[in-house]
């Protein structure tokens, strides 16, 4: 330390500790991912039972009372635009709770020092350590981080830097792996998500490998020696800004993309190709989504997932990597209202709202110390899984062949990995340019059905399934 610098406290050399500053990173990184998916988890649940249950009956009784009940109307409203719209905002409280702490790590200082101990794995990638910046970004959504490299000063290193972000898992993929986790492994889904996003790094990493010693050969760059950043006290207004930013950014979203892509979804599944039924009276089997997806159904089934159904909601991601979840929910039946609790008053639903709030926030505050292994409470949420959790498990199950839990693992795999979104290819062929972006395209669909089906045989054979 020279003359005149001041010493830093005690927690932030550790931090920052040469060897010790990685691991640490990862393990605050994970008890985040815990505390994301683990606290959020009642939220979800209790949004989601809003969502099919009162708001699906208030919507439902209004279109009655305009004479529109009970036709194609009301189907397109409750089954499409509300199943497929309300199935991705169940998962805003996921989403809250990430951007939060994401907003924690920036505003403190501690996401541009852990920045020092990715030198090394820029130098294995053979891009300079500004671009640790875009590949933070990806995170939170790709079209930016695609952009922020923009700031690199060698076209070459903006072509790899915008090849490598999209593998970075962005928050739109998380609603589809808290979905899933939620399904089949729901006693660890923050280990499972925290998993994912490390595997999406770990590919980032051996594909820029690759590249940068075969397509886009890397210069010899030499090693900076770099000061560490001073940490500092979070400031709580700024945060609380970036939250609802972002937040409202994902629920702008579900409000345009998401809901152009339900009603497409429903119209291509009220049309019958099959069966001789009318319009919107076809069975789903029969309809011309599924006609559509059977045709592109038969690549996944090395990796267990090998149904129309679950081709169709991986050919909404191609849209918005959020949009699989509405899918699946329209394309497994999933009705959004439900027929038992329709006789129930204004005021009634209003309670039940307030009630399920309560329960959800008290199932919330126990779940705060099973991150470190204290349960407490009886380890029950007090509700029935909801119609989707049990329709996308009997999917699963049975396209694999009773191995439900290795094939959701395999698909979420393919989710994180396989071709960007619509957004993002446009910024890309922007950016980059028509070649880089058909690269991009294809190559990330060929090493997610790669990865996810060696994630999938290999468990077979091994016994994990």
């Amino acid at each position: 330390m020279g003359p005149g610098e001041r010493r830093e406290p005690g927690v932030a050399r550790l931090l920052g500790h040469r060897f010790l500053g990685l691991p640490l990173f990862l393990l605050v990184v994970w008890v985040t991912f815990r505390l994301v998916t683990d606290v959020a988890s009642p939220y979800v649940q209790w949004v989601g039972e809003v969502v099919s249950g009162p708001v699906a009956r208030w919507l439902a009784g209004l279109l009655g009372t305009a004479g529109l009940g009970g036709g194609w109307v009301e189907s397109l409203v409750v089954d499409g635009i509300l199943a497929g719209v309300g199935a991705v905002l169940s998962f805003v409280p996921v989403l809250v709770f990430l951007y939060s702490g994401l907003a924690l790590f920036e505003d403190s200082g501690y996401l541009l020092r852990s920045g020092m101990f990715t030198e090394g794995v820029m130098r294995v990638v053979g891009l300079p350590g500004a671009a640790f910046l875009p590949m933070v970004m990806g995170f939170g959504c790709t079209v930016p981080a695609v952009l922020a490299t923009r700031s690199l000063s060698s076209r070459r290193d903006r072509i790899l830097a915008g090849l490598l972000v999209p593998f970075m898992s962005c928050g739109a993929r998380l609603p589809v792996f808290v979905l899933m986790a939620s399904v089949f492994f729901a006693a660890h889904q923050g280990t499972v998500v925290f998993v994912l996003y490390v595997t999406g790094i770990l590919v980032a990493v051996v594909v820029g490998a690759v590249l940068s010693r075969t397509l886009l050969a890397s210069p010899t760059r030499a090693r900076l020696r770099l000061t560490p950043p001073p940490l500092r006290r979070p400031r709580l207004r700024r945060m609380g800004r970036l939250v609802l930013g972002q937040t409202a950014s994902f629920i702008r979203s579900a409000g345009t993309v998401i809901l152009m892509a339900s009603v497409v979804v429903w119209l291509l599944l009220a049309i019958p190709v099959r069966g001789g039924a009318g319009f919107a009276e076809a069975d789903v089997a029969d309809s011309a989504f599924a006609g559509s997806a059977r045709v592109a159904a038969p690549l996944l089934v090395p990796l267990g997932a090998g149904t129309w159904e679950q081709a169709g909601a991986l050919a909404g991601g191609l849209v918005a990597k959020e949009v699989v979840v509405s899918t699946l929910a329209q394309v497994t039946g999933v009705a959004a209202g439900g027929e038992a609790a329709a006789a129930a008053g204004f005021v009634d639903d209003l309670k039940d709202i307030g009630r399920g709030f309560l329960s959800a926030t008290w199932r919330a505050l126990e779940a705060v110390p099973g991150v470190i292994g204290i349960h407490i409470g009886d380890g029950e949420d007090g509700a029935e899984w909801t119609a989707l959790l049990g329709s996308v498990r009997g999917l699963f199950e049975a396209s694999s062949g009773g191995h439900g839990a290795l094939a959701g693992l395999a698909f979420m795999v393919f989710v994180l990995l396989y071709t960007p979104c619509a957004a993002t290819l446009v910024t890309i062929r922007r950016t980059l340019g028509l070649r880089w972006m058909w690269v991009s395209a294809l190559g990330q669909a060929v090493v997610a059905w790669v990865v996810a089906t060696l994630v999938y045989q290999v468990g077979r054979l091994t016994g994990l399934g």
